[in-house]
């Protein structure tokens, strides 16, 4: 049975391998190799992740993950940007368990999150080109706003995302 809950200390490796294997998966055909280990080394280690989900605030809200039994399959974090707006800063499914709606649960116990928070609006930036994310995030009402430079890329790496944004 999948449960939606906030994450604790003993989902750690859970989150870890679930974030790391989806984004080899979603952007291996989209980024170098290094930029793709180099963003997991950053933030998707067992030393932060345990820290985010131990230390929580209206800027980060924590680990929300999808539980079958034990098993982390999926993972979303946010946070508030200001005091109407709301951010889904990360949010992977194991791969073989996309197609399942376990995403669709994830983002709505966030947006949940983000409304008692005071949240009108919600944003998430979405690598140009993610065949994976971007349907996603438009069937769910969020329409492109900007472009902008992927975080952490260098500049010579030229990795844009697309920003949206939808009302909550």
């Amino acid at each position: 049975m999948l449960t939606i809950q906030l994450a604790e200390p003993k989902h750690v490796s859970g989150i870890v391998t679930v974030c790391s294997e989806a984004y080899r998966t979603t952007y291996r055909e989209l980024c170098d190799h290094n930029y793709i280990e180099r963003t997991i080394q950053t933030f998707y280690n067992e030393k932060r992740v345990l820290n985010e989900i131990n230390e929580t605030s209206d800027e980060w809200g924590g680990w929300i993950i999808a539980c079958e039994g034990e098993a982390v399959v999926g993972a979303i974090g946010g946070g508030m940007t200001s005091a109407e707006t709301g951010e889904v800063f990360v949010l992977y499914i194991d791969p073989s368990r996309r197609h399942e709606g376990i995403g669709t649960k994830l983002l709505e116990r966030l947006t949940d999150w983000h409304k008692q928070q005071g949240a009108k609006w919600q944003w998430v930036s979405v690598m140009k080109n993610n065949d994976k994310g971007i349907p996603f995030y438009e069937a769910k009402g969020f329409r492109q706003q900007h472009d902008q430079k992927t975080y952490q890329s260098a500049v010579e790496e030229n990795i844009v995302s697309h920003r949206y944004c939808r009302e909550i």
